[in-house]
């Protein structure tokens, strides 16, 4: 066994315990690589039969044309279930208020639409494709993360895990998060895409695209951004290392059209995967206050 056969075991191990532990599990679905890597853990742990969970995307109506694309094209060749809570339906309802200004973005909103998702489908174990690596507040946190009856995530609360032995049980109302990818890298994961040729939205790899720079970042070009005057579209060459909501997802200039190019320039890198993510950059603790509040 190579190091990626080790991490696909304990994935599998994980995904495996969720299924035997919890009575409604979710798995929590961006379109982005790492949920998409956690889909094929899933088919290697449950197939040749169904997923004893469904997917559930959390749809801002600010994504990427091409991973809503993605997303129905995978559902389509899964013939698994989709759930889809949408933001829109929760400023609709008063549940959330839509930002004002410039750098409005609805990437925080995801949080009451989460919520009420998780609540409406009383999901007990909600499964993402957060990884320790990614920023300091993911990496407090345990595999098996639970949430209080609010969804709020205490970093004091968090149970010890030995020897792989994972601590399933919950008072209702309360739920856990689980992360099967926690010990991965970035790099890891872009590895695993290459050694299982695992097909990814085409917004990873280099292309053109008309962007704008904002508050020092590179954001593709879009209604949602509230551009005036002083935004100037330029076309250039750039991929992204994560997918998010535009409004938040910054691009990076490349030149790496292949899977190949792209490891090599994740190995060169000296920035974070979230060093993209506008949504980070508003506190120190932006990530850990977000959790706090009930965010994956």
């Amino acid at each position: 066994m190579d190091y990626l056969d080790e991490l696909e075991a304990e994935a599998i191990y994980i995904l495996r315990e969720v299924a035997g532990q919890f009575e409604r599990p979710a798995l929590l679905f961006s379109g982005g690589k790492d949920s998409i890597t956690l889909v094929r853990l899933a088919e290697k742990a449950f197939r040749p039969g169904r997923f004893p969970f469904p997917l559930v995307h959390i749809d801002t109506g600010h994504n990427f044309p091409e991973t809503i694309q993605y997303r129905d094209e995978m559902i389509a060749r899964l013939g698994e279930k989709l759930i889809v809570g949408y933001v829109q339906n929760s400023i609709n309802e008063g549940k959330a208020v839509e930002q004002k200004g410039k750098n409005a973005s609805r990437n925080a909103l995801q949080t009451v639409t989460l919520l009420d998702t998780i609540a409406h489908y009383e999901f007990d174990a909600c499964i993402g494709g957060a990884r320790r690596d990614e920023e300091k507040a993911r990496a407090k946190e345990r595999i098996f993360s639970v949430r209080d009856e609010f969804g709020q995530w205490d970093p004091k609360r968090q149970r010890p895990e030995l020897w792989n032995i994972y601590n399933g049980k919950i008072h209702k109302g309360e739920n856990v998060r689980i992360f099967p990818i926690s010990n991965w890298t970035e790099l890891d994961v872009w590895n695993y895409i290459r050694r299982e040729n695992i097909a990814l939205p085409s917004i990873y790899f280099a292309h053109q695209r008309d962007c704008i720079t904002r508050n020092g970042q590179l954001m593709a070009a879009a209604e949602f951004l509230n551009m005036d005057e002083q935004d100037v579209v330029q076309n250039k060459t750039v991929r992204f290392r994560t997918v998010g909501d535009m409004t938040c997802t910054a691009a990076v200039e490349s030149e790496a059209f292949l899977i190949d190019d792209i490891i090599d320039e994740i190995s060169a890198s000296r920035i974070s995967e979230r060093g993209a993510r506008m949504d980070d950059k508003v506190s120190e603790a932006a990530m850990e206050d977000r959790k706090k509040g009930g965010y994956f």
